[in-house]
């Protein structure tokens, strides 16, 4: 701090991942974002908390407010499989080594920094706190868990993509308002004593959930409130939640709208460094670094609701775009990166091809209370056109300095297919063959993630009909073009819904087809998801219809290795 003429940090934040100046990486993000509102910002990446504390107490306290994160991921994803069972490497950190952040790690943190700092207020944020800012089921603990704003003694959470509101936060506090008062800040949530009056926010509407001890003792109170959060996180309509915990009510002020196209460019502009710190030059690659240091992050933002997954509850589903003029820059700045060969590795986001989707009347979506816009069938008000991606795929691949730009992100094919996309058509076939033909590395990656229909009804997934369709039509693309490509399909298995014998007839479905997948992913149950919801309750929270769960480790084992039993004939 001597070498920065810095008396002291304005804000200081601590992470469980490595520190990558990227902004595929929060912690760069959000240090990036304070320093352009002017603030002195410090990091502190996967500090020791085995010891005596002291990487916690070396800078002393902030101006403003300690910062914390697990990281990119959920710790406990991080350290352990579907099984339970302990992971032996860390893809954020360098030599992907395990064992340098704690489970649970944005409480261990917390509590951390309480002890040594009881009077310095904790401001907590990432995938870990946003999926856990109400009670949630915890699969780890197999038990309801109350808000990490209980748990860790934090004051204050902010959810979701955090940039809008840790910058209001930081401007407010140098401004001389306390963390632990600011009760508008939108995108925050946090904790006030049962029975005080909650100001009221202007247009916004409280909603209020069953208490804590409702929710542990009822599973239909449960499952109401996890209905009426997943409403809620996919509205425009603003609301607040409270949720009453004891002595104490967890309140969720409301989202920010996305982020508009200047807003993103500016973000994804900021002076990142797009490398590792020097510190870690000798310890080793960074596995998730490796992966993404040649890729392009085009939107944020996905309106599929599949029910495992937490991008919508997180990024939220209606889709940020960056300008083509933004991502023509960074591919540029990329170009001159050391060890660029001309090949960048994706040319994407959190599903691939929903570059500048939205609805086309925007009056309709504020009154929209849907989880997914493509499911159980596209909504005839959303713009599904590809006509934008595939102009943006062709002006990167042309650069004079761009051997190939891959896509390497998941793509949603069922946006491709007249049959389950009545919007689709010749532009979405000219955009399947651009992609095919010019942006796959040889192995065309899709997900339909199961074949049997009430489990994919279940996940919020298209008919595996609309798979054979893209297979067909992968099929004639790569024969026309003289090409030897694959297609690959990723599968999920002991998702609610499955059983031993749906999982049977998967594989015998893809013996069928010739195809032999690679990647089958166990059912992992995070946070908030409604197929967690599910998983915990035994019944799907909006019909209260009963669902089959494979709750028995060994029984999840055995449903994946269904795909891999003996190849051809009678499986063994």
């Amino acid at each position: 701090m001597e070498a920065l003429g810095w008396e002291r940090p304005d804000v200081i934040l601590f992470s469980g991942d490595a520190y990558i100046d990227h902004p595929s990486f929060g912690a760069a993000v959000i240090t990036r974002t304070l320093e352009a509102a002017g603030m002195r910002v410090a990091v502190v990446p996967q500090p020791n908390w085995r010891d005596d504390l002291r990487d916690f107490s070396k800078l002393g306290a902030p101006r403003y407010f300690f910062a914390v994160t697990a990281g990119n991921m959920d710790s406990m994803v991080n350290h352990y499989t579907a099984t339970r069972r302990l992971r032996s490497d860390d893809a954020y950190t360098p030599g992907g080594s395990a064992g340098f952040r704690p489970d649970y790690a944005t409480i261990v943190y917390t509590q951390a920094l309480k002890k040594l700092f009881p009077s310095n207020p904790v401001v907590i944020g990432g995938i870990e706190a946003s999926m856990r800012r109400l009670m949630h089921y915890d699969y780890w603990k197999d038990a309801l868990e109350p808000s990490i704003l209980i748990s860790s003694g934090a004051d204050l959470l902010i959810y979701g993509m955090a940039e809008r509101a840790v910058t209001e936060l930081a401007v407010r506090v140098r401004r001389g308002e306390k963390v632990d008062r600011i009760f508008d800040l939108q995108q925050s949530a946090f904790l006030m004593p049962a029975g005080e009056t909650l100001p009221p926010l202007d247009g916004v509407k409280d909603k209020m959930m069953h208490p804590c001890h409702e929710a542990v003792a009822s599973r239909k109170a449960y499952a109401e409130n996890f209905v009426l959060f997943e409403k809620t996180s996919n509205s425009m309509k603003p609301v607040r939640l409270t949720e009453q915990c004891g002595d104490r009510v967890v309140v969720i002020n409301p989202p920010f709208p996305a982020a508009t196209e200047a807003e993103i460019d500016a973000i994804y502009e900021l002076p990142f460094n797009n490398a590792p710190h020097p510190r870690y030059a000798k310890k080793g690659p960074i596995p998730a670094w490796e992966m993404i240091r040649f890729s392009v992050n085009i939107h944020r933002g996905c309106f599929g609701g599949c029910s495992f997954c937490a991008i919508a509850a997180h990024q939220g589903k209606f889709i940020s775009s960056r300008s083509e003029a933004s991502v023509m820059r960074e591919v540029e700045r990329i170009s001159r990166m050391e060890g660029f060969k001309g090949y960048l590795s994706d040319l994407g986001g959190p599903s691939a091809n929903m570059y500048r989707m939205a609805g086309k009347d925007k009056e309709r979506c504020p009154k929209c209370g849907r989880p997914s816009c493509i499911w159980p069938a596209v909504c005839d008000n959303l713009d599904t056109s590809h006509h934008d991606l595939t102009a943006l795929y062709r002006k990167v691949n042309a650069l004079p300095y761009i051997k190939k730009a891959f896509v390497g992100s998941g793509v949603r094919y069922d946006l491709l297919m007249k049959e389950y996309n009545r919007s689709a058509g010749a532009v979405e076939e000219q955009y399947l063959r651009e992609l095919i033909v010019n942006h796959t590395s040889g192995r065309l990656k899709v997900a339909p993630e199961h074949t049997d229909e009430e489990v994919l009804y279940l996940m919020r997934k298209s008919p595996f009909r609309h798979f054979r369709k893209l297979r067909e039509k992968f099929t004639a693309i790569v024969r026309k073009s003289g090409l030897k490509y694959e297609l690959v399909p990723y599968f999920i298995s002991a998702h609610p819904g499955t059983t031993d014998q749906k999982m049977g007839a998967l594989a015998r479905e893809l013996q069928e087809l010739g195809m032999h997948p690679e990647q089958v992913q166990d059912f992992t149950p995070t946070p908030m998801t409604l197929a967690t919801a599910i998983y915990y309750l035994g019944f799907d929270p909006y019909t209260g219809k009963k669902v089959y769960v494979a709750r028995d480790l060994a029984e999840k084992r055995r449903q994946k290795e269904y795909f891999f039993k003996k190849r051809g004939g009678r499986e063994k």
